[in-house]
């Protein structure tokens, strides 16, 4: 006499699959949950200690990316400016507005803003600004269109599909040296790469 009717092993087999879709399916679910702009941040602004408005710096006040961020061209890190830096502007024009009165403080006792990060990339990741700009990859590549943000957000996901993209061909991404910072320049048929291009894909380019 049987202890089970003889759908039990029908419903023992759709068990089975199940349990083991469920094992395959949740690293699945967390690869492609990380890749959405609700993980990556990517086009949500970060709400900031100051209302910078790039569109206004960038644009109409044609202040250079490197200006602020100085490390971009040089070093690994692009930087964020000290406030003594925006008080070389700000000492002589808006100078009582209560909208800086946040960076004034910060100049007069030398305490640094808490600016909260919009492009962040994995502790396991190395990334160099400069091994980038110095051979004619924009700022705007992986920033997007700052000039026309009022806050700045993550223009890309930075992912590791986007870096392994630009690293397979970054010939379409380089651009002449004095060009960096050009938010408006665009490639034509004349143009040439600043420097030789190289196809660097091993893991030790960016996992060291």
């Amino acid at each position: 006499m049987n202890l089970f009717p003889a759908s039990a092993n029908s419903v023992y087999w759709v068990a089975i699959a199940a349990l083991s879709c469920s094992f395959a399916g949740a690293p699945a679910a967390a690869i492609v949950w990380a890749r959405t702009p609700y993980a990556t941040g990517a086009g949500e602004p970060a709400t900031q200690p100051v209302k910078f408005d790039h569109r206004h710096h960038v644009r109409d006040a044609a202040i250079d990316c490197v200006y602020c961020h100085d490390g971009a061209l040089r070093a690994p890190v692009a930087g964020v400016p000290a406030t003594s830096l925006c008080m070389g502007c700000h000492a002589q024009i808006w100078t009582d507005s209560p909208e800086l009165a946040s960076v004034r403080a910060s100049a007069l006792t030398d305490t640094p803003l808490r600016w909260q990060r919009t492009n962040a990339l994995p502790d396991f990741v190395f990334f160099d600004h400069a091994a980038h700009t110095t051979q004619g990859v924009g700022c705007v590549t992986c920033h997007g269109r700052v000039d026309r943000m009022g806050q700045v957000f993550a223009a890309r996901a930075l992912t590791m599909d986007f870096c392994l993209d630009c690293h397979r061909d970054p010939k379409p991404e380089l651009r002449p040296l004095d060009r960096i910072t050009d938010m408006d320049w665009e490639r034509d048929e004349t143009s040439e790469p600043a420097a030789p291009v190289r196809s660097l894909v091993h893991c030790s380019t960016c996992h060291r």
